[in-house]
């Protein structure tokens, strides 16, 4: 048998960067993308109203269940959760309500503009 032949392993591409970094934020040059919150939540789960209100509602449930089983601390610590989320969630309401203003409003001033331009256009007759 040939045991001095080296094998060459090609490397598989990487699937995720759990944990791992890529060599310019390694590299010394910190121009501010060096954030180990980067990468979190990359799902957009926070930009979505619905996981958001479910997560702030486990929450909540969590500081029950730690408040009926004598842990205020963990109860306070849940109930801190539940108000980032709340929040958060009171964020995204108001931004939906605002884009649901502005749609509203453009759809009743589209249809005064077109009326306005058919009666300032000359008839034409054949």
């Amino acid at each position: 048998m040939n045991n001095n032949r080296r094998r060459n392993f090609r490397s598989r591409p990487q699937k995720s960067n759990f944990r791992r970094r890529s060599g310019s934020l390694n590299s010394g040059n910190s121009n501010g993308l060096n954030n180990g919150n980067l990468s979190f939540n990359r799902n957009g789960s926070m930009n979505n109203i619905h996981n958001v209100e479910k997560t702030m509602q486990k929450y909540q449930q969590l500081a029950k269940d730690a408040q009926s089983n004598g842990d205020p601390v963990m109860a306070q610590n849940y109930l801190q959760h539940a108000d980032h989320y709340l929040r958060r969630y009171n964020e995204l309401n108001d931004k939906r309500e605002s884009l649901n203003e502005k749609i509203i409003s453009e759809t009743k001033s589209s249809p005064n503009k077109e009326s306005e331009e058919k009666e300032t256009q000359p008839a034409t007759t054949n």
